[in-house]
């Protein structure tokens, strides 16, 4: 899954990428919000998480933006300044989530995977992507680990 990250705090944003990329995604990383437009005018992405407050343009003008160049595409809103007015505000804009900073990596990951579920949806298109792989096969290292030793300590999710 390819993910596009616009976020102006670079030091987070990285130990986010080196993650998200041992768990198996594919991560372009963008440290403003005209950063990331431009990216994704060059290349498509399957789900965009976007930082709300960042100097230049904020993160509802990128999620606007990002709706003209790539319409199918999630955005979720990551933030530290969080309120309800920014959420609604967001959500105008189609934002599939708002998450606070900082945020749990198992709940990051989730929601990235169910806004990619929720893309393949409203695009009609099958929830497998195709290539036959099982769920196994799709995980990355640091998850498949973390199962592994859930299950030899039976530990619950």
């Amino acid at each position: 899954m390819k993910l596009l990250f616009i976020d102006d705090e670079q030091t987070f944003l990285k130990y986010l990428a080196k993650r998200l990329v041992l768990d198996g995604f594919t991560v372009k990383t963008t440290f403003s919000g005209e950063e990331g437009v431009e990216a994704a005018a060059k290349e498509d992405f399957d789900v965009a998480v976007v930082d709300l407050q960042m100097p230049g343009i904020d993160g509802i003008e990128v999620q606007k933006r990002l709706k003209d160049l790539q319409p199918f595409l999630p955005c979720i809103v990551l933030t530290g300044h969080g309120s309800v007015e920014n959420a609604l505000e967001s959500g105008k804009y189609n934002a599939f989530k708002f998450l606070s900073k900082p945020v749990d990596m198992d709940t990051l990951i989730e929601t990235i995977q169910a806004a990619y579920a929720h893309r393949l949806q409203t695009e009609g298109k099958p929830a497998d992507d195709g290539n036959g792989a099982s769920d196994e096969k799709k995980q990355g290292t640091i998850s498949k680990l973390y199962n592994k030793f859930r299950g030899i300590y039976g530990v619950g999710k």
